[in-house]
């Protein structure tokens, strides 16, 4: 970490356990004003309790956590004021309408009521809620709970936001809706840490990525940084006939090695030898196998993952066991939009 660096979120060999069990095992990390910085890891890396730290919810053991300078220990009441955070599930009444929501939250902020309608007003305009407002939140769609999820957690105007796996269980374009808003928060100088277990959206969103896994950092870049730790390309088969898919992956594990997987009706294998593919075609014709599919591609973040913690990831919040209670239904307190 640089000295002298100014960090919107900061975290300096962060440690925290549960009982016997270390969540975190020594974590750094760090995020520039204005920018996303995603936290990737397996189910039970410690991804929900690096939130819950940094949004002053549990107490580290060990180590310091900041969070736009503040240290969320000795000044957990300045940093409330500051973040806005996202959990999991929606943390709306339902029975309340959306406008009666957002109000609520100015209101438990200290605003006055005419300042809190108004800044209701302007967030349901802008998360496109406004033709429901008058409407119970229990009506909404899912991707409309989350909308105006994110929207309450902006009641207060945080500098910085917590995003926890906020578009689990959404369709691809709820999600996508979330992606450009959040995109608009950060063109506007929000900074935002995001957990997900979609790589995708951690591919299109995020400025940095932090891998962690049984609490300990394992890998951070950019992801095109990462993707190239990983092995610049990916070859990618596919054989016309699939009776011969097992035969096509024995050959391509004899030039590529071990990291050749068959994946659906395909086979995939890191590219470290640009004779690699000359090498697979020859044996592939020798064989007589026929191929309605070769081609190179860069890999991905899912690719990345797999090479770095030994599986693929998947939609899911993290055990009780190791990463207990996510921020869960509740999250805004009464310091600015942040956990109480």
């Amino acid at each position: 970490m640089t000295t002298g660096t100014t960090y919107a979120i900061r975290a300096e060999a962060l440690v925290k356990r549960f009982k016997e069990t270390p969540a975190l095992a020594g974590v750094d990390l760090a995020a520039r004003p204005g920018t996303v910085l995603g936290l990737l890891g397996p189910n039970g890396a410690g991804k929900t309790t690096a939130v819950r730290v940094f949004a002053t919810l549990l107490r580290p053991d060990a180590g310091r956590a900041e969070v736009a300078g503040h240290d969320v220990v000795r000044e957990p009441g300045r940093v409330r004021a500051m973040i806005g955070l996202t959990g999991q599930y929606a943390a709306v009444d339902e029975q309340l309408t959306g406008s009666e929501n957002l109000l609520l939250i100015g209101r438990l902020l200290g605003m006055a009521r005419a300042d809190a309608r108004a800044r209701a007003r302007e967030l349901l305009e802008r998360f496109h809620l406004d033709d429901a407002a008058g409407r119970a939140a229990k009506t909404y769609s899912g991707g409309m709970r989350r909308r105006l999820d994110l929207a309450a957690s902006l009641v207060g105007r945080p500098r910085v936001l917590f995003l926890d796996e906020p578009t689990t269980g959404l369709d691809p374009h709820s999600r996508g809706e979330l992606w450009d808003m959040l995109r608009g928060l950060v063109a506007e100088g929000v900074t935002a840490l995001l957990t997900t277990q979609y790589l995708n959206e951690a591919d299109q969103l995020a400025d940095d990525i932090v891998v962690i896994d049984r609490g300990k950092v394992i890998a951070e870049g950019t992801p095109d940084q990462l993707k190239s730790q990983a092995g610049g390309q990916v070859l990618q088969l596919r054989p016309v006939h699939r009776a011969d898919l097992a035969t096509a992956h024995a050959l391509i594990t004899e030039a590529a090695g071990p990291q050749a997987r068959i994946e659906g009706d395909g086979i995939t294998a890191p590219v470290n030898d640009p004779a690699l593919m000359p090498s697979v075609v020859r044996r592939l014709d020798q064989a007589s196998i026929a191929v309605g599919e070769l081609s190179l591609r860069r890999s991905s973040l899912d690719e990345v993952f797999l090479a770095l913690t030994g599986h693929r990831t998947g939609p899911g919040g993290d055990p009780d066991g190791q990463d207990p209670g996510g921020p869960g239904p509740g999250g805004r307190g009464p310091d600015g939009g942040g956990p109480s």
